[in-house]
């Protein structure tokens, strides 16, 4: 067996509302992929947002345009087993279905932003984040506030430097990573444009302006 066969399988999770997906999303999981040496990225739009409160486009929809944005794109694939699943969308189910058919050995990734990971001690069964995956941080502009005490407590011990120690074990390490585009995209801004009927061109890809503008979602 050659070495590029034994390689266990690398796959990062990216949740989130994507309410509407938009660039920012979509750069970013390519340059995950990139910087991680990943096989495939997972996509997963929450259907019940456990942090927030839940979107104005249905799951499906928001899906539906996801896999818009995402159209060829090597490696980047929506998976819509939140939205199928129902319920709470907790990132620990999540990551347990996801490692029960990627298997033990598999290394895998659940990736978020600064402003999700000051709230991560918050997230139900934070600790168990850690027993299905890594944990990497992808650095947003203007997120730098302090690390409350119990996520001090909760990712101690826990931090490496580099992808190819992050990559040694299948879980349970955290890695800062500052991606080469940091896109200052929000969903937020986007749906009060729609609202007002501002331009949204270059904001999102145009498979999925177009879409918006054809449904009249978030106007």
């Amino acid at each position: 067996m050659c070495a590029a066969e034994a390689r266990p399988v690398r796959v990062a999770m990216l949740g989130g509302t994507f309410d509407p997906v938009h660039m920012g999303h979509l750069r970013s999981a390519v340059e995950l992929r990139e910087a991680l040496e990943l096989d495939r990225v997972h996509m997963v739009p929450a259907r019940v947002p456990p942090h927030r409160a839940t979107p104005g486009v249905s799951a499906e929809r928001r899906a539906a345009l996801l896999a818009l944005g995402i159209g060829d794109t090597p490696g980047l694939a929506v998976d819509d087993r939140e939205i199928a699943r129902g319920g709470p969308s907790y990132s620990a189910d999540t990551l347990a279905s996801l490692r029960e058919e990627l298997g033990p050995q598999a290394r895998l990734v659940m990736a978020l932003g600064h402003d999700a990971y000051l709230n991560l001690a918050e997230w139900h069964e934070p600790q168990r984040l850690f027993d299905l995956a890594h944990i990497v941080v992808i650095d947003r502009p203007d997120h730098d506030r302090p690390l409350a005490p119990a996520l001090q407590e909760l990712v101690a011990g826990r931090e490496v430097s580099d992808v190819e120690t992050l990559m040694q074990a299948p879980a349970g390490s955290l890695l800062a990573l500052r991606l080469p585009t940091r896109m200052a995209i929000s969903a937020t801004s986007i749906r009060e444009r729609l609202r007002r009927g501002d331009s949204i061109r270059y904001l999102v890809p145009e498979a999925v302006e177009r879409d918006l503008l054809a449904r009249g979602l978030y106007a």
